[in-house]
């Protein structure tokens, strides 16, 4: 007898139902989205073996989004499973972001006719913002903006 058993209401399973006929839907969640359905012991009630090899996917995927499901809920189970311990801190926060935006807005250095990414780095360590960062931590943090204040060559 399985210990984590999956029992969806109507409407968990209209959703599941739903997110399998929309158009546009991330691959994982439909997958997750399938392997409940066929996980319902009130539906089909398919073993995780069946269901692994139904939808290509590994029978631990199955185990665990079943585990999830009865431990955690319903829309756990469908979404991305949230790091408990990130990996790696952010160099920049909010308040970081903002300085590195407005020291890039503003006026280039003396004798400069626009900001690089490696002088906005070296000026944010200069300014004690951060300890150490990569002139690409710059860049990705200016491109999540959607703006460019450095020079279309700069390096």
């Amino acid at each position: 007898m399985k210990k984590y058993v999956v029992r969806l209401t109507d409407n968990e399973r209209r959703h599941c139902h739903g997110l399998l006929r929309k158009g546009f839907c991330a691959a994982t969640r439909r997958t997750r989205a399938a392997i409940l359905l066929k996980a319902d012991a009130d539906g089909p009630g398919w073993s995780d073996e069946r269901i692994s090899e139904a939808l290509d996917c590994v029978v631990a995927t199955v185990e665990n989004i079943r585990k999830r499901f009865v431990l955690e809920g319903f829309e756990a189970a469908l979404e991305r499973k949230k790091q408990a311990h990130p990996s790696r801190q952010r160099k920049l926060d909010g308040r970081g972001e903002a300085h590195l935006i407005a020291l890039a807005c503003g006026d280039p250095p003396e004798g400069r006719e626009c900001w690089t990414l490696k002088l906005l780095a070296g000026r944010l360590v200069q300014l004690e913002i951060v300890d150490s960062i990569s002139d690409q931590t710059v860049r990705r943090t200016l491109k999540k903006t959607r703006s460019s204040p450095t020079c279309a060559s700069a390096g």
